[in-house]
């Protein structure tokens, strides 16, 4: 495949999927909820949870980043629905969690989140959680059997969906 062709496939995708989530989405929110959300006032609080969502903003991006390269060099393929990976990823993070790449956003939402002080973009992490542990049961996983059979079968069955294990897997 054509290498230009191939980086827009990412680009597209990182911009139609994560980049809504995490800086369109709570931008809007941010500005249509200002009259009644929550913001940090001065005082110890902001002093410790500014840093802290800065710090967990930057390490959900690593997290983020270093899947999206993970899919795309052993995947041969994007983090969107309609361009999936041709092969299992199960290297990495993969080998703790099952979906390393949806924590990396949650942790950056979470990280916007106590950087801005903001209740609702709280409340929009928790929505995504959520949202993402529905399409995950009910769509992502039954199409990651269909496409890879008994190797997800056994990687699912040894790796946790949400809560990273201890030590990495290394089963297919």
């Amino acid at each position: 495949m054509n290498a230009a062709l191939y980086t827009l496939r990412h680009l597209l995708a990182i911009l139609l999927l994560p980049f809504m989530v995490v800086f369109v989405i709570p931008r809007w929110l941010l500005s249509a909820w200002a009259a009644i959300d929550t913001r940090w006032g001065g005082g110890m609080a902001r002093m410790l949870a500014r840093p802290l969502g800065g710090l967990l903003f930057l390490c959900g991006f690593a997290l983020f980043v270093w899947c999206v390269s993970l899919f795309a060099r052993v995947g041969r393929g994007t983090l969107a629905p309609w361009d999936p990976t041709r092969r299992l990823v199960v290297l990495g993070p993969y080998q703790h969690v099952r979906n390393p790449m949806i924590s990396g956003v949650s942790m950056m939402l979470a990280g916007e989140a106590l950087l801005f002080g903001s209740r609702v973009l709280a409340e929009w992490m928790t929505c995504f959680v959520a949202f993402n542990h529905v399409y995950f049961l009910l769509v992502e996983e039954p199409g990651l059997v269909h496409r890879f059979g008994g190797d997800y079968q056994r990687y699912k069955s040894a790796v946790p969906r949400w809560l990273p294990r201890l030590t990495p897997w290394t089963g297919v």
